[in-house]
């Protein structure tokens, strides 16, 4: 799909940053308090997550200049090791990179939402907000890039309150942060960091966003690094500061196994309707999120469509050069994911997918390297080969645990690839690129 470029670099980097804010840091908390108490492990968690996502962050900006197409990780893998492999990271991230997300995040959205809407369930909630971006996002593309760069301000702002008030009205004590013992043992015992790292990874999803619309980016080669990194670092922070604010607001046992932490530490500094009135502003934030990624996972699926015939419609843009077909696609899958309302199992299974598909893409700067020299020109990875390196030695390390721990996610995340697979082999395809 070939697009005219229009994206400024603001709308890249609110992508990036709506794209990562989004329920994973307002769900994610009480579920990791459940494997760990130390409020060290916790942050260590989220700065693992910070890591990952900016060295993938910074090769990502690389692959990107050098292969400035539409479609992120399968745009990459498609050119650097064949159609087939292409296909499958667009098959992987239409199903577990955005539509997933997307019905995690309303689906976050609906709880949050009963609060004032007590007598309606989570998943109507969620199917409502689902459909309205779904109409927004098929028409102009001007309408919902605007929506995207003033949702993600608001979003910004509002986890900025969030931190001040609690450090300002909080009656709890601080949560110390000392690297003892009990920390070491979290990290290198069991496995259940790694498998946490899942949770985490989920939180991050988005960082590699602009990629995925590089096609349409103003000036890639200086825009989109830009985009990446500014929105990677400045999200990390927000989220190590969240996280200690969390707790810091309200003890770990009230937060322990619950899912809407961020209303339970409203809860505590502002009391029943401060809450309300905070779960309100947490709905904006994570409808900034749905939001983005209704707008960047449809250029992915358009992609994907554009490799086989059969499902050549989902490349089909309307007079704005919008792909609907492919909005319309992915909110269906998302749609069904609402219904099926499988938390824990589906962030499982996106982190499993996701990290064996940006592993790959990672992995794929060394090809660039020694096979298209020509291709790097304004920017390139800094210490390489040390950032790649990082990113694929701790991705292995989640994924050898979570193959370990999980292995109901791993048979599943294994179907999904091998049916994607069959699809490819019984379908008839189109000419792709490759070295």
């Amino acid at each position: 799909m070939t697009s005219k470029r229009h994206l400024s670099v603001y709308t890249a980097m609110a992508l990036v940053i709506a794209n990562m804010i989004g329920s994973g840091v307002y769900t994610s908390l009480g579920f990791q308090l459940v494997s760990f108490q130390n409020s060290f492990t916790i942050l260590m968690l989220w700065t693992v997550g910070g890591i990952i996502a900016l060295c993938g962050a910074l090769v990502y900006a690389e692959l990107a200049v050098a292969l400035p197409n539409n479609g992120g990780e399968m745009n990459f893998l498609s050119r650097l090791y064949g159609p087939l492999y292409g296909f499958l990271a667009g098959w992987i991230s239409t199903l577990a990179g955005f539509a997933a997300p997307v019905a995690l995040v309303c689906l976050a959205i609906g709880n949050y939402a009963q609060g004032f809407f007590p007598q309606t369930p989570p998943v109507i909630i969620a199917t409502i907000i689902l459909s309205i971006l779904t109409v927004l996002h098929a028409g102009k593309s001007k309408v919902s890039s605007l929506f995207q760069q003033y949702a993600t301000l608001l979003n910004i702002l509002i986890v900025l309150f969030i931190v001040a008030s609690s450090f300002l009205l909080t009656t709890q004590p601080y949560p110390v942060l000392t690297l003892n013992k009990t920390v070491v043992k979290d990290i290198t015992g069991s496995g259940e960091f790694a498998v946490n790292l899942y949770w985490v990874l989920y939180a991050y999803t988005g960082w590699n966003a602009a990629a995925y619309i590089a096609g349409e980016i103003k000036k890639p080669e200086k825009n989109l690094p830009i985009a990446l990194l500014v929105g990677t670092l400045l999200v990390t922070a927000l989220y190590l500061m969240l996280n200690y604010a969390f707790m810091l607001a309200a003890p770990i046992h009230a937060l322990k196994g619950n899912i809407n932490v961020g209303f339970i530490a409203a809860d505590y500094l502002f009391g029943k309707k401060g809450a309300l009135i905070m779960s309100i502003c947490i709905c904006i934030t994570l409808i900034s999120s749905a939001s983005s990624m209704t707008f960047s996972g449809p250029r992915v699926t358009a992609t994907v469509g554009a490799e086989l015939n059969a499902l050549k419609k989902l490349a089909k843009t309307n007079k704005h050069g919008i792909p609907y077909y492919a909005v319309y696609t992915q909110s269906a899958l998302a749609l069904m994911l609402i219904w099926v309302n499988k938390l824990q199992f589906v962030i499982d299974l996106v982190g499993f997918l996701t990290s064996i598909c940006t592993s790959m893409a990672v992995a794929g700067i060394f090809i660039v390297r020694k096979k298209m020299p020509n291709k790097i020109q304004g920017y390139k990875t800094p210490f390489y080969p040390i950032v790649p390196i990082i990113f694929l030695v701790i991705n292995a390390w989640i994924i050898y645990f979570g193959i370990s721990l999980r292995p109901l996610v791993t048979l599943y995340g294994l179907g999904i690839i091998l049916l994607g697979i069959a699809i490819w082999k019984l379908s008839e395809k189109n000419t792709t690129a490759t070295l």
